[in-house]
Protein backbone atom coordinates (compact mmCIF):
# COMPACT_ATOMS: atom_id res chain seq x y z
CA UNK A 1 0.00 0.00 0.00
CA UNK A 2 1.23 3.06 -0.88
CA UNK A 3 0.53 6.38 1.00
CA UNK A 4 1.30 10.33 0.22
CA UNK A 5 3.09 13.03 2.52
CA UNK A 6 5.04 15.84 2.28
CA UNK A 7 8.01 15.68 0.28
CA UNK A 8 9.11 19.39 0.26
CA UNK A 9 7.71 22.86 1.04
CA UNK A 10 9.08 26.50 0.79
CA UNK A 11 7.26 28.32 3.49
CA UNK A 12 6.60 31.68 3.81
CA UNK A 13 7.32 32.94 0.35
CA UNK A 14 6.01 36.52 -1.09
CA UNK A 15 4.10 36.31 -3.83
CA UNK A 16 6.05 38.91 -6.22
CA UNK A 17 4.17 38.75 -9.18
CA UNK A 18 0.72 37.56 -10.84
CA UNK A 19 0.38 37.81 -14.09
CA UNK A 20 -3.51 37.10 -15.36
CA UNK A 21 -2.44 36.72 -19.22
CA UNK A 22 -0.32 33.34 -19.01
CA UNK A 23 -1.42 30.13 -19.82
CA UNK A 24 -1.20 29.04 -16.31
CA UNK A 25 1.31 27.97 -13.26
CA UNK A 26 3.53 29.05 -10.81
CA UNK A 27 6.97 30.47 -11.63
CA UNK A 28 9.51 29.59 -9.10
CA UNK A 29 12.96 31.27 -8.44
CA UNK A 30 15.44 28.18 -9.51
CA UNK A 31 17.40 28.25 -6.58
CA UNK A 32 14.50 27.98 -4.36
CA UNK A 33 13.14 25.12 -6.58
CA UNK A 34 16.79 23.59 -6.22
CA UNK A 35 16.61 23.98 -2.57
CA UNK A 36 13.13 22.75 -2.13
CA UNK A 37 13.83 19.42 -4.42
CA UNK A 38 11.05 20.91 -7.10
CA UNK A 39 11.27 19.87 -10.32
CA UNK A 40 9.83 21.93 -13.41
CA UNK A 41 6.47 20.86 -14.37
CA UNK A 42 5.86 19.29 -10.89
CA UNK A 43 2.45 19.58 -9.55
CA UNK A 44 2.54 21.89 -6.22
CA UNK A 45 0.17 22.92 -3.70
CA UNK A 46 -0.20 26.87 -3.02
CA UNK A 47 -1.45 27.51 0.59
CA UNK A 48 -2.34 31.87 0.70
CA UNK A 49 -1.69 32.74 4.19
CA UNK A 50 -3.20 36.35 3.79
CA UNK A 51 -6.50 34.71 2.67
CA UNK A 52 -6.64 30.97 2.68
CA UNK A 53 -7.08 30.57 -0.54
CA UNK A 54 -5.64 26.75 -1.60
CA UNK A 55 -4.39 26.43 -4.91
CA UNK A 56 -3.67 23.21 -7.03
CA UNK A 57 -0.70 23.97 -10.08
CA UNK A 58 2.32 23.69 -11.69
CA UNK A 59 5.83 24.90 -11.69
CA UNK A 60 7.80 26.63 -14.45
CA UNK A 61 11.54 27.77 -13.68
CA UNK A 62 12.11 31.15 -12.88
CA UNK A 63 15.44 33.31 -13.08
CA UNK A 64 17.94 31.96 -10.88
CA UNK A 65 18.26 34.42 -7.78
CA UNK A 66 15.40 36.42 -8.88
CA UNK A 67 13.44 35.40 -5.71
CA UNK A 68 10.29 34.97 -8.73
CA UNK A 69 7.25 33.79 -7.26
CA UNK A 70 5.07 34.58 -9.75
CA UNK A 71 0.89 33.21 -9.90
CA UNK A 72 0.10 32.90 -13.60
CA UNK A 73 -3.15 32.46 -15.50
CA UNK A 74 -6.42 31.90 -13.32
CA UNK A 75 -4.46 31.44 -9.78
CA UNK A 76 -3.22 35.18 -9.94
CA UNK A 77 -6.61 36.08 -9.00
CA UNK A 78 -6.21 34.07 -5.97
CA UNK A 79 -3.16 36.35 -4.59
CA UNK A 80 -2.10 39.97 -4.52
CA UNK A 81 1.61 40.78 -4.43
CA UNK A 82 3.09 40.64 -1.41
CA UNK A 83 0.62 37.96 -0.17
CA UNK A 84 2.76 35.28 1.94
CA UNK A 85 2.40 31.34 0.27
CA UNK A 86 3.25 27.92 1.27
CA UNK A 87 4.70 25.89 -1.70
CA UNK A 88 4.01 21.91 -0.86
CA UNK A 89 5.20 19.22 -2.98
CA UNK A 90 3.97 15.29 -2.24
CA UNK A 91 4.89 12.01 -3.05
CA UNK A 92 3.38 8.42 -3.25
CA UNK A 93 5.46 5.83 -1.26
CA UNK A 94 4.95 2.27 0.29
CA UNK A 95 4.23 2.91 4.06
CA UNK A 96 7.69 1.02 5.47
CA UNK A 97 10.19 3.62 3.22
CA UNK A 98 7.97 6.66 4.20
CA UNK A 99 8.57 5.96 7.85
CA UNK A 100 12.21 6.13 7.20
CA UNK A 101 11.76 9.45 4.90
CA UNK A 102 12.59 13.03 5.81
CA UNK A 103 11.23 15.98 3.82
CA UNK A 104 13.00 19.18 3.14
CA UNK A 105 11.42 22.55 4.41
CA UNK A 106 13.12 25.81 3.11
CA UNK A 107 12.49 28.85 5.28
CA UNK A 108 13.83 31.45 3.10
CA UNK A 109 13.68 35.31 3.69
CA UNK A 110 10.26 36.14 3.22
CA UNK A 111 11.13 39.98 2.51
CA UNK A 112 13.34 38.80 -0.49
CA UNK A 113 12.63 35.34 -1.14
CA UNK A 114 16.09 34.20 -1.07
CA UNK A 115 17.95 31.71 0.84
CA UNK A 116 19.57 32.58 4.08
Amino acid sequence: MNIELVKSKLHNVSVTEANLNYVGSITIDEDLMDAANIIENEKVQVVNNNNGERIETYVIRGERGSGVICLNGAAARKVAVGDVVIIITYCSMEVEEAKQFKPTFIFPDTATNLLV
